[in-house]
């Protein structure tokens, strides 16, 4: 689970309803536009504690969430009785083929060792016309590192071993985790790989540049938003 069984409470404490800062301040306005806009069933893989579900459901949509840590699931389902949730993983998805007009992948790419099942998955259970829906940090970020000057500001970005696939642990607010690192090139072969044809491709920044927090994801692109469509 990568530390993510460990880190699920602080997790749970760390999102709450409104999101982390990256996902209410700007990648959520994207997701639920390029969600909204593809409509009809979903499946959110790595779904959490449901928040991105409940979103979506709250603008009419109907859909599922899977995630393999059981406290997220059952927080999940606490938050949301009615919802459809499920512990299960991105590798091995327990739906038929073609079972979703969109399949999603909020932040979760990142945490999955092997990915490239997963998007053979997510695949799969989507339908012929429909959409694979990705945010994910940018490869760019996933290889580098912030230098901090002795006040502790963000001075530099180092990035190193960029062709290299490879875990690195992260921490932040209680929570302790591995996330994969892979080159852009690796995700675009796995999606071309399963006739995937891409239709958006974005790397959003924080609209406010003001907010101190801008800087670290202007400076250095942190995030980028994917459809990909299965064709028909």
């Amino acid at each position: 689970m990568n530390g993510w069984v460990q880190s699920a409470d602080a997790w749970i404490a760390s999102i709450g309803e409104q999101g982390d800062w990256t996902r209410r301040t700007f990648l959520d306005a994207v997701m639920l536009d390029r969600a909204t806009a593809i409509g009809g069933r979903f499946l959110d893989v790595g779904c959490g504690e449901g928040r991105f579900v409940r979103m979506l459901q709250e603008r009419g949509m109907s859909g599922s969430g899977i995630d393999p840590v059981s406290s997220l699931i059952e927080t999940a389902q606490k938050r949301d009785p009615e919802g459809d949730y499920a512990i299960g993983i991105g590798e091995k998805l327990a739906f038929e083929d073609a079972s979703f007009d969109l399949t999603i992948g909020y932040l979760s790419l990142i945490d999955i060792e092997d990915f490239r099942a997963a998007i053979a998955e997510m695949t799969r259970v989507t339908k012929p016309g429909g959409s694979l829906l990705i945010a994910n940090l940018t490869s760019f970020f996933t290889a580098g590192k912030w230098n901090r000057g002795l006040t502790g500001s963000a001075k530099s970005f180092q990035m190193d071993n960029y062709s290299e696939e490879r875990a690195t642990r992260e921490k932040w607010a209680g929570i302790d985790i591995l996330n994969w690192h892979r080159p852009l090139s690796a995700y675009f072969e796995a999606f071309l790989g399963n006739g995937l044809q891409l239709t958006y491709f974005s790397e959003p920044t924080p609209p406010d540049q003001n907010d101190s927090k801008s800087d670290r994801y202007t400076r250095v692109p942190g995030f980028l938003v994917m459809e990909w469509k299965k064709p028909i």
